[in-house]
């Protein structure tokens, strides 16, 4: 049996290629962008066509994806994160991550805390909602319709596309391989940094640490395929981005530490801590190790680094340890902590996150260290910019 359409074979495969990013682009700018962070705003027809689309090729509910995706946020790493790898393991969260998101579903309570302002019109409850599995029915029907017996193996790659990748790759990989632009407080990393595969969803660690963004690349070189989308549809008013990653702004020459230094590195501290971690603690570690004729190992670095919430209790004595035996190394670890402990201070009033920033600047700069010393000078530097609000 044929279908409507004869293609050659390599065809199926672009046709089947080119339907799955479809529905990846609905997952990413609708269900996760738009729906889940509010980091972007979409022209009802936009809208509406993913809810279809989504309908059809994954079976998925918007108030369930969204909550299980904001809890998945707000109880990160947690035993009440509803797919994390640090608690599931790896191995399950990569293969059963479709199962753990259908138990989460069944949870009424994650619905009716988290799954807050999503559509709730006639569609939603007697059709995508009520009859959720219809819609895959009827993409079976079109794609056999369409393309003959080879439209059930385009089907069942459709259907098995979101469960693996999303639900098994960005949720498990996404909290266990990569790398890390930034030190969040969670195990998220950048699977690799080209989002073009999943539709930028590979930038796990970007996305994790600026949550309401509506772009995941942050680095020249990476690339998101999803914010390239959205950039198109608003050339044609379908799509409005509400907030991007912060950009760190520095002003040349500028040598004091005042109100516009603290704002500054509050809106971009984490950028500041990763310059802290390339141009302070990397240097002062690799001058350590000549010292030691490469007796340090390269986990030490990374616990020098990691957030303090993230360090498991059989890596803790190997900190201690390389703390005790190394004094520049512990000097430049209790700096990282005092800094970071500046903006934690939220109840403090803003003259006092001056006094403190001041105090700590000082500190640095009589503290013998070269690489602490020129840090000092860069961050004096910093000046606000208005970094959350729409820029091209």
């Amino acid at each position: 049996m044929f279908g409507l359409l004869q293609l050659p074979w390599w065809g199926y495969i672009v046709v089947t290629l080119v339907l799955t990013q479809i529905t990846l682009f609905g997952v990413t700018i609708y269900l996760h962008r738009n729906q889940s962070h509010r980091s972007v705003d979409l022209h009802p027809i936009v809208s509406h066509f993913f809810r279809f689309w989504l309908w059809m090729t994954t079976g998925q509910i918007t108030k369930e994806w969204a909550a299980i995706h904001r809890k998945h946020h707000a109880k990160v790493e947690t035993v009440d994160d509803p797919h994390s790898p640090q608690v599931h393991g790896l191995k399950k969260v990569l293969l059963e991550g479709a199962e753990l998101y259908r138990k989460e579903k069944c949870n009424q309570e994650t619905l009716e805390r988290y799954g807050y302002g999503t559509p709730d019109d006639w569609l939603e409850r007697n059709v995508y909602t009520k009859h959720s599995a219809a819609g895959n029915i009827a993409l079976l029907i079109i794609n056999v319709i369409l393309f003959g017996f080879i439209g059930i193996t385009i089907w069942a790659l459709q259907m098995a596309w979101i469960p693996f990748f999303a639900g098994g790759v960005i949720n498990g990989m996404g909290h266990a391989i990569g790398y890390r632009n930034f030190e969040c407080k969670d195990a998220s990393r950048n699977i690799i940094p080209f989002g073009i595969f999943i539709a930028g969803e590979e930038l796990h660690n970007n996305h994790h640490t600026y949550g309401t963004s509506a772009k995941f690349s942050v680095k020249w070189w990476e690339i998101d395929l999803g914010w390239f989308v959205i950039r198109l549809l608003q050339l044609f008013g379908l799509a409005k981005p509400k907030y991007v990653p912060p950009r760190a702004t520095c002003l040349p020459g500028k040598s004091s530490v005042d109100i516009d230094t603290l704002n500054a590195i509050i809106t971009n501290r984490f950028e500041v801590m990763a310059h802290y971690r390339k141009t302070v603690i990397a240097p002062v570690f690799q001058k350590e190790r000549k010292k030691q004729n490469r007796a340090l190992s390269n986990e030490a670095q990374t616990l020098l680094i990691r957030d303090t919430s993230l360090i498991k209790d059989k890596n803790q004595h190997t900190l201690t340890t390389v703390l005790e035996q190394h004094p520049s190394l512990k000097k430049v670890y209790e700096f990282r902590l005092k800094l970071q402990t500046i903006w934690a201070k939220s109840n403090a009033g803003p003259h006092a996150l001056l006094n403190l920033l001041q105090e700590w600047c000082k500190q640095a700069e009589e503290s013998g260290i070269e690489a602490l010393q020129h840090f000092v000078t860069h961050l004096k530097t910093y000046v606000p910019s208005h970094c959350f609000q729409q820029r091209s």
